[in-house]
């Protein structure tokens, strides 16, 4: 008798809490943004804060991204490829990829470079397109450690020119990530991934690169969290 009562309260309590859950939105786990829109453009100029980033998180996977400050002349109309958490400054990749992070665990790296990006929208376009031209590889300043110990890359990055930022050039030429999963991700103003897909698997023969990768439009980034959780949790990892 006593176990019949248990269970019924536990039932109850059970469709208590999902009646309550029902009426509320959906908890996140990110941190509430404010958000700037972003120019037209073919270059996909972003705002960052900080420099190299590692979480502590176990397992083997690592989550790497590529992101260029634009600081000035950027106003909430005028706006930039950028978002706003609790004050601080993220460019739409790093704030993709710690949305990535909170979903799969893994570490946080930030591709980086010695020489710096113009910090205003048209010189960087202008800076971006000529890189390009020369078919520059700027040198990196930050570096991964005990690549070894990750199986899984998450590989993010700006649409610059409907080709991959320069950067990337250089960094998928500096490592060799025979034997690993990358799995794209990008932000974009309507041009989605182009062809950099295919170039990564052009640069990287040995690895299996993930042709479904995340793709998402500049004006959809402040409400992409969703979007994020459902793509990671079709990955399977």
């Amino acid at each position: 008798m006593k176990r019949f009562a248990a269970t019924i309260l536990s039932v109850t309590m059970i469709f208590s809490l999902a009646a309550c859950s029902s009426n509320q939105e959906p908890e996140s786990t990110a941190p509430p943004i404010s958000v700037q829109t972003e120019p037209s453009s073919e270059v996909e100029s972003e705002a960052e804060s900080g420099s190299s980033e590692e979480n502590n998180a176990s397992g083997n996977i690592l989550i790497a991204y590529f992101s260029v400050p634009e600081t000035d002349g950027v106003d909430t109309v005028a706006g930039a490829s950028r978002v706003v958490v609790d004050g601080e400054v993220l460019g739409n990749n790093q704030y993709i990829a710690q949305l990535i992070q909170q979903q799969s665990g893994g570490d946080l790296f930030r591709i980086e470079t010695e020489q710096e990006y113009p910090g205003s929208h048209d010189p960087l376009l202008d800076f971006a397109y000529n890189e390009k031209a020369d078919n520059a590889r700027p040198a990196l300043s930050s570096q991964i450690e005990n690549l070894d110990k990750y199986d899984v890359i998450f590989l993010g990055y700006p649409n610059w020119n409907s080709d991959l930022p320069m950067p990337l050039y250089s960094f998928l030429e500096e490592y060799d990530f025979s034997g690993k999963t990358i799995i794209p991700f990008t932000t974009h103003g309507g041009s989605g991934f182009s062809r950099t897909i295919r170039m990564i698997a052009e640069m990287q023969p040995g690895a299996t690169v993930i042709e479904d990768g995340l793709s998402i439009s500049r004006n959809s980034v402040p409400d992409a969290q969703r979007d994020v959780e459902e793509w990671v949790a079709g990955l399977s990892l």
